[in-house]
């Protein structure tokens, strides 16, 4: 079992810039891809970024190619995802998620998820 809990979402103006982290427990997070997931009122819940175990590998949505940046730190059991040059429409709950392979897009492809985090960006 895994237990992810995010934080460090909130209030930033647009061009402004957020870091998330996921602190993972109850396992290693070595072997482990992450992803991160986001979700806006009335919309279905969409891919981020994901990372493999190693950091060798990483997936980043067209959306955010260039200004989101995923990273972790396997000794801390600890996610990042940090946002840069937020625009209004990155207004989400904004989820990790721990799976088997960073080639997943799909959220129904991870096991475990974290409670979210809510990330509004003014105009």
């Amino acid at each position: 079992q895994v237990q992810l809990v995010e934080s460090g979402g909130g209030l930033a103006q647009a061009g402004g810039s957020l870091r998330l982290s996921c602190a993972a427990s109850g396992r290693s997070l070595n072997s482990i891809a992450m992803g991160w997931f986001r979700q806006a009122p009335g919309k279905e819940r969409e891919v981020v970024a994901t990372i493999s175990w190693s950091g060798g590998y990483t997936y980043y949505a067209d959306s955010v190619k260039g200004r989101f940046t995923i990273s972790r730190d396997n000794a801390k059991n600890t996610v990042y995802l940090q946002m840069n040059s937020l625009k209004p429409e990155d207004t989400a709950v904004y989820y990790c998620a721990a799976g088997s392979s960073p080639a997943f897009l799909r959220p129904d492809r991870y096991d475990y998820w974290g409670q979210g985090a809510q990330v509004t960006v003014s105009s």
